[in-house]
């Protein structure tokens, strides 16, 4: 069983001795604070979350999604932490509810910044690339990549690399990066497994924990660390997989939550949707009075916005419940659901996904953002793989194109020098590695 006091712990990674203690600036609001003031947090203002960007300056950016799933998982941590507080008596022990709301909020902040451009299409293409670039160059080779190693690329995660940037990039020169307290990681790390758990050892598991993975081979150690720290649950002691941070629940619902309901507005606001068809959506979980509705003299956009408010503060309010109803098989690592799958509101909101999957995929914005994302992260990830490992004259010239940190030091493995390579254009925003893949492809010379 996990034990609150252990999971909230303020000791940060990398750092042997505890901070300074600050009342009115606590160790898990010093971890927002830092996320803020990042860069790789910045780069999430120009990549795409759903629609291309420059189409329609209302449509959300990974910025702003980041930041309106921060707001909710600052008040679902705390609400949660309120009654946890009260029923395990925390507060003899200096903790608050603004403590869980902190994590929480500080995780969501992070929860998108290891995504690569263009959306999830950007991480296939990684992996697409890179299935292609090795059965071409070195399937044969014996020894090149190791199975866990390889699993890190044909798997490529989003998640996992962002705990790298938080932990290992940002900040690289201190050990543990950034250096955020291990409850705020934890909670970040929605999938705390390596990318390859052979299938004996799975056993068949299906839990919402296994369904992707959180870090690479790279920060295994720096996510045991954590783990240890703050007294997660291992899973297998010849796996490195654990039971999720109980908060990693409510990061999870807070994207949950907000992806479900924004991108019903985002869909509203590029023509995919009626405001009737909108607002039958939409009220099934808000239940404002029809009459109501009619009545109200706002525009239809402002109607929206409202309804979109009201249901997300009822999905809010009952994914908490259901925290707190099941907090003992939380802890005892036995619960691994999205919380939202138990809601009253589950069968629509699935509904709502199928539906707004539906009328966004067709939509040529959309389909062009995918198709983007392959050739240029597609073709920018052959071209420097190749540079990094091949001695070739082309290969030497496409090599002076990294900037100097991404350069692999000769010593260095392959996969680490792979590694580089997925950090940089996991980095890039979406102009840039669009203007990149103009200059490779000549049809830009700047």
């Amino acid at each position: 069983m996990m034990d609150w006091k252990q999971l909230l712990t303020p000791k940060r990674l990398g750092k042997e001795n505890p901070e300074d203690f600050q009342l009115d600036r606590t160790s898990f609001h010093r971890d927002y604070d830092r996320l803020v003031f990042s860069s790789p947090f910045r780069c999430l203002k120009d990549k795409t979350q759903v629609f291309s960007l420059p189409t329609n300056d209302y449509i959300r950016t990974r910025l702003i999604h980041s930041l309106e799933v921060s707001c909710v998982g600052r008040s679902l941590g705390r609400i949660v932490g309120f009654e946890i507080i009260k029923r395990h008596k925390l507060d003899k022990f200096g903790f608050s509810a603004s403590d869980f709301g902190d994590i929480v909020s500080a995780a969501c902040l992070a929860h998108d910044i290891g995504n690569p451009p263009f959306g999830h299409s950007g991480e296939d293409a990684i992996r697409v690339g890179f299935e292609s670039w090795y059965n071409n160059i070195c399937k044969e080779q014996e020894g090149f990549l190791n199975t866990y190693q390889k699993a890190d690329f044909d798997l490529f995660e989003g998640n996992a690399q962002g705990f790298r940037i938080l932990t290992k990039l940002e900040m690289h020169s201190r050990i543990g990066g950034m250096q955020l307290t291990c409850p705020t990681l934890a909670a970040f790390t929605k999938y705390p497994r390596e990318s390859y758990i052979p299938k004996h050892i799975l056993n068949g598991y299906s839990g919402s924990s296994v369904k992707k993975y959180g870090f690479f081979q790279a920060e295994k150690d720096l996510f045991t660390e954590v783990a240890e720290t703050v007294g997660l649950i291992r899973r297998h002691e010849k796996a490195a997989w654990w039971s999720r941070h109980p908060l990693a629940f409510l990061v999870e619902a807070a994207d949950d939550i907000c992806y479900s309901i924004v991108d019903v507005e985002d869909a509203y606001r590029m023509g995919c949707f009626s405001f009737n068809q909108t607002k039958d959506l939409l009220n099934e979980i808000a239940e404002i009075d029809e009459i109501d509705l009619k009545q109200n003299d706002k525009k239809d956009a402002e109607k929206v916005k409202h309804l979109c408010a009201v249901s997300i503060n009822k999905l809010l309010k009952e994914a908490a419940n259901i925290f707190l109803s099941y907090e003992e098989d939380i802890l005892s690592g036995k619960y691994d659901q999205h919380l939202l799958s138990l809601s009253n509101y589950a069968k629509h909101l699935k509904v709502i996904g199928e539906t707004t999957l539906a009328a966004v995929l067709p939509h040529q914005n959309v389909i062009g953002i995918q198709i983007a994302g392959y050739e240029i992260i597609g073709k920018l990830f052959v071209e420097f793989v190749n540079a990094v490992l091949d001695s070739s004259q082309k290969g030497k010239l496409v090599s002076y194109m990294l900037p100097e940190e991404y350069r692999p030091a000769s010593e260095e493995d392959a996969y680490h020098k792979i590694l580089r390579i997925t950090d940089y254009i996991s980095g890039m925003t979406d102009s840039y590695a669009t203007s990149l893949f103009q200059q490779f492809s000549g049809l830009s010379l700047r």
